[in-house]
């Protein structure tokens, strides 16, 4: 039963979450940012997880703490659902193609959290919906930090905002799901804790 439910609730977010690694694939995904909504649902195929989302937020100030808190309950909710993570595979990588662009995530659910963000240092044009690269590395930075995972995510080719952020998605959810698979009984780690 690896589901969990989270609600974070702040002055400038309202965000609930339910995620279930092992249920029927797909979304319902609500967050008044349609490009946001187009990433959690694009996250939930590929990595053929189950995923509920409602989230409000003062948009009218700017779409930065909305994708953020999304991204951090995010994590929050992975962090529970895989309780101690016994018998986790541990480690994922995916590299995604979409047209120009080319997308690597390599994590590893160590439950130390690190975002390195390769897109960061590249001229990404556009922002599709109000949403940049320096918004997604954010909701990244949430989800890495509050789901206690070390994620590396590159940028191999491309520089449309579009494309650079969904293939970040999708490539971020084939790993995730890879990493997430029971292969085992025991902690992969010679440390016997994650």
């Amino acid at each position: 039963m690896r589901k969990a439910k989270v609600e974070r609730v702040t002055e400038e977010t309202e965000v609930r979450i339910e995620l279930d690694l092992d249920g029927p694939p797909g979304a319902r995904v609500e967050t008044g940012l349609g490009f946001l909504d187009h990433l959690l649902k694009s996250f939930a195929r590929h990595g053929r997880f189950s995923l509920f989302v409602e989230a409000a937020g003062d948009l009218e100030v700017d779409v930065h703490h909305l994708v953020e808190d999304v991204g951090i309950t995010l994590g929050m909710a992975l962090d529970q659902a895989l309780a101690s993570r016994a018998g986790i595979e541990r480690f994922g990588e995916a590299t995604v193609p979409m047209d120009e662009t080319l997308v690597q995530a390599v994590l590893d659910l160590s439950g130390r959290p690190y975002l390195a963000f390769a897109p960061e240092e590249l001229a990404i044009e556009g922002a599709p919906g109000g949403v940049n690269a320096y918004h997604f590395r954010e909701f990244l930075r949430g989800f890495a930090n509050h789901g206690r995972l070390t994620l590396h995510l590159r940028l191999l080719a491309g520089r449309e905002a579009h494309h650079v952020l969904e293939a970040g998605t999708k490539a971020l959810a084939r790993a995730l799901y890879q990493a997430t698979r029971i292969t085992r009984e025991d902690l992969p780690s010679t440390k016997e804790v994650l």
